[in-house]
């Protein structure tokens, strides 16, 4: 199939693209920079110049091709206070393929989050059958995650519309050599203080996952998923952050302390609201349905492999 992604040259992107070339798909890439279109070049992808808020690109692009996967989303202004406008441009892009894809049975793959998800029933693992209650048509007063949650059940409602939608709902961390998201800050805030820290007892747990086990799964969802299904990208349940702050102090050789809650501002920074939460979330329902089947290190051994604390 000839396969256009959006955010082909971001973290995941780069995993996804030779991912789907050696599956023997074509894939054309949406590029922002020259940088950014050189790179995909390279990985053997052609190229189409533009941003996520040229629908008029992106529509164009989704008519030409056969599937969709919209990697992209406005990082740049979601984490300086534009969460809003930065999740209004992502609605704006999917609706945009929904108008190119409609009626033709092709694949449309987004990426969401698994963060801050909650189980219908109290006490339970949550699975991909939750947070689906949220209103696929916001107002403007439904901001930040919410309203990016809203998209994601936008576009699983294109299914009426005979579009083989699905979402993949991305763990906090995909890990990998070359990572500068969450568990680089969490090293880099380490190394800064002189010490690993975890929050309490160090017992909660994030979700984890490889990024080129993140990537297969965009692959199979594309090709097998069925019409309006939410997937998870979840290699490991919950990894317990006081063991990651573990394998952090030993490579760094700095103690390992455990920080008060009224503290955590001062020592994890931004991360201080996240840091602490306890997110455990099942993929069992999304490997029956794909036969995805994560083969990469888990997020510890990423971890003890060095390539965090090189440089």
């Amino acid at each position: 199939m000839k396969i256009f992604v959006t955010g082909a040259s971001g973290w995941i992107g780069t995993a996804v693209v030779p991912d789907l070339i050696n599956a023997g798909h074509d894939v054309v890439g949406l590029a922002r920079s020259d940088d950014a279109a050189a790179a995909l070049r390279v990985m053997g992808a052609q190229v189409v110049r533009g941003s996520i808020d040229d629908v008029d690109v992106l529509r164009a692009a989704a008519a030409a091709a056969d599937g969709v996967i919209h990697l992209a989303f406005r990082h740049d202004i979601a984490f300086s206070g534009g969460f809003v406008e930065a999740a209004q441009s992502d609605r704006r892009a999917i609706e945009a393929f929904g108008d190119a894809l409609s009626g033709s049975g092709s694949p449309l793959v987004i990426a969401s989050g698994v963060v801050g998800l909650t189980a219908n029933t109290a006490g339970a693992i949550p699975t991909e059958l939750d947070g689906h209650t949220v209103n696929p048509n916001p107002t403007p007063a439904q901001a930040g995650p919410e309203a990016r949650r809203a998209n994601a059940e936008f576009t699983l409602s294109l299914a009426d519309r005979g579009i083989r939608s699905a979402v993949v709902r991305l763990a906090p961390t995909c890990h990998g050599p070359g990572d500068q998201g969450f568990m680089a800050s969490i090293v880099g805030i380490a190394r800064a203080a002189g010490v690993s820290g975890y929050l309490g007892d160090g017992s909660n747990r994030w979700p984890a996952t490889h990024r080129l086990d993140a990537a297969k799964l965009f692959r199979l969802a594309l090709e097998h998923a069925p019409a309006g299904s939410t997937l998870h990208a979840v290699a490991e349940e919950g990894v317990r952050i006081g063991d990651v702050a573990a394998v952090i102090a030993r490579q760094l050789d700095i103690p390992l302390v455990s920080v008060a809650p009224d503290d955590a501002g001062g020592h994890f920074t931004f991360l201080a609201g996240l840091i602490g939460l306890d997110s455990p979330v099942s993929s069992a329902r999304t490997r029956e349905l794909t036969g995805w089947n994560p083969t990469q290190p888990g997020l510890l051994a990423d971890l003890e492999s060095g390539h965090y604390f090189r440089g």
